[in-house]
């Protein structure tokens, strides 16, 4: 009896001791204090910049194109004081050329301080063929071979216009415009101021 318990008091030892030895051959010395574990710093992390995306411009197809314009016309005369000055229909438009007649229109371009050479005007509902912004007046061109017609004829052809005619400075003068009548022959021109003192024509010696 005393044989085993001597017996198991060594086993039991030695189990102990294979324990103790484990452990510090794992651990180290339990006596020892163990330095902290080395730390390394965490390098900093910057913020990576936001770039926007780049404005992509239409695709040629969503592009509206452009329309032919007219000249740009600066403002004729004081705006905004009078009724008139305010009424749309007084403000000058250009407008192309009537086709048809290349040297009627060579003529009308060619008057002197013409403002919109290569255009007509549209001014209170009629299309003028010229208009000198310098002295506010608005243009009719008469390119007829008035000359070369028997007296008759001339007779007839003035009864014939000058309604019209009187109609067009009716519709200047309700703008504020002073109205003019170009002509090619001196007999083109007495014949019209012989018919009706009160119109403004012009020999039209430029063409």
């Amino acid at each position: 009896m005393g044989a085993v318990l001597v017996a198991g008091v060594v086993v039991v030892g030695f189990a102990i001791r294979e324990a103790l030895d484990a452990y510090e051959l794992r651990w180290g010395d339990p006596g020892k204090v163990r330095p902290a574990p080395e730390t390394r710093p965490v390098p900093e992390v910057k913020p990576v910049p936001v770039t926007k995306p780049a404005q992509q411009d239409p695709s040629p197809k969503q592009k509206p194109k452009p329309g032919p314009k007219g000249p740009d016309l600066p403002p004729v005369g004081p705006t905004g004081t009078s009724e008139r000055d305010r009424r749309p229909e007084c403000k000058p438009v250009p407008v192309k050329h009537r086709g048809g007649n290349n040297d009627h229109n060579k003529c009308a371009d060619r008057i002197p301080h013409n403002s919109i050479s290569g255009w007509d005007v549209l001014v209170n509902g009629k299309q003028f063929d010229a208009l000198q912004l310098i002295t506010r007046t608005l243009w009719e061109v008469k390119t007829d071979d008035f000359e070369k017609q028997p007296p008759r004829s001339q007779e007839f052809f003035v009864k014939l216009k000058l309604p019209e005619l009187r109609r067009e400075k009716k519709l200047a003068e309700a703008c504020g415009y002073n109205f003019s009548v170009g002509v090619r022959s001196k007999a083109h021109l007495s014949a019209l101021r012989a018919a009706d003192p009160s119109l403004t024509v012009v020999l039209m010696d430029w063409c």
